[in-house]
């Protein structure tokens, strides 16, 4: 049962923490609206799919820094109960700093299982739109940056081997498509296309500008067309950008996507790995974010409200940097994604039990 000081408690966390993703969320859109608002109105943009990007960008920017949101609020809310003597007089009652800390974990536990639920079954399809809007509409955003995130080549098999550029996941269809098959080292055909679409109702692909040269002994043989529709021994996930497509799946299709990859030697599965382990260990971080902002803003401080947030700002980024480094560690490294992955919240854990003692004192 919840008491009253629970109740309190926990009502200050959430709603602190809904308001603080109510302000910087705003904040982020307008930001990047000034930043786009050009290249919308030059490639002629739709409302509606504005609309839907910007939807895409909320769930996609609220997950994204989902930790720095949390600590932030539970620094700013308990800071100011430590300022007006709250936490003094509610541990001079006889209640335990454990027994004070009770209405957090609950806290934590519900804001865990929203991220899980967000992680699992909202941001992949908010990834998938906002991607797509980007490689649509703002391609000329970094010409490295799309060159390197679209641009797929992949061996499906033993001997064949696929290339293709700037897929979009709205139309499911990519561009400059080409393929080629060996018998050892000897090239047998190579078909290049225009345009590559997947068609879902009839289970095939569609060619355009389609052409294919059979290699001979006494020449080759070249067959060309304007369309083309045909069955390839591929799926539409191979035409997918690598970060790309592991961002978009939901979860139980992940899992047999690391599978398939596993099974076929992917050179880039410690990049399907990282995605799928950060749905389980972003969670987690709500806990060791939430004690160590308690451990820190308990205590009233000479400086106040803006000595903790200062203390606070510094963890918060030093956790997202930790997370991001070693995530890029186990993509391009032979480090252990699972390892790489949850390090930061190892040592932030480690930190968090050292700051609970010590605020227990």
């Amino acid at each position: 049962m919840l008491k009253i000081i629970d109740k309190y408690i926990l009502k200050r966390y959430l709603v602190t923490f809904s308001v603080m993703l109510l302000m910087f969320i705003p904040i982020g859109i307008v930001i990047d609206v000034s930043e786009k608002v050009n290249r919308m109105i030059e490639n002629k943009v739709p409302f509606k799919e504005i609309a839907l990007y910007y939807l895409d960008f909320t769930i996609y920017f609220a997950n994204l820094l989902f930790p720095i949101f949390l600590f932030l609020s539970v620094i700013w809310f308990t800071s100011k109960l430590a300022n007006n003597t709250e936490i003094i007089a509610i541990l001079s009652s006889g209640i335990s700093f454990s027994r004070f800390m009770r209405p957090y974990i609950i806290g934590a536990t519900i804001i865990s299982v929203f991220a899980l639920i967000m992680s699992i079954f909202l941001v992949p399809s908010a990834s998938a739109g906002f991607k797509s809007f980007r490689y649509k509409y703002l391609i000329g955003n970094g010409q490295n940056e799309v060159r390197d995130n679209s641009d797929v080549f992949r061996q499906i098999s033993k001997d064949e081997y696929i290339f293709v550029s700037n897929f979009q996941e709205a139309n499911q269809t990519a561009y400059n498509f080409s393929m080629e098959k060996f018998e050892g080292d000897q090239l047998k055909y190579k078909l290049i296309a225009n345009r590559i679409k997947w068609n879902p109702k009839e289970k095939n692909y569609t060619l355009f500008n389609f052409t294919k040269r059979k290699v001979g002994v006494m020449g080759d043989i070249i067959e060309t067309a304007e369309r083309k529709d045909t069955v390839f021994n591929f799926d539409l996930e191979d035409l997918t950008p690598v970060v790309y497509i592991a961002e978009t799946l939901p979860l139980n299709e992940l899992h047999k996507f690391i599978d398939k990859e596993k099974a076929r030697g992917s050179s880039n599965i410690n990049t399907y790995l990282v995605v799928l382990y950060k749905k389980y260990s972003i969670p987690v971080s709500a806990f060791i974010l939430t004690i160590i902002a308690v451990a820190v803003s308990a205590m009233k401080r000479r400086g106040g409200m803006g000595a903790n947030l200062a203390i606070g700002i510094v963890l918060a980024f030093a956790f997202v940097f930790l997370d991001k480094v070693f995530g890029v560690l186990a993509e391009k490294s032979t480090a252990p994604p699972m390892l790489a992955v949850w390090t930061p919240n190892i040592v932030f854990g480690i930190l968090a039990l050292y700051l609970l003692r010590n605020a227990k004192r």
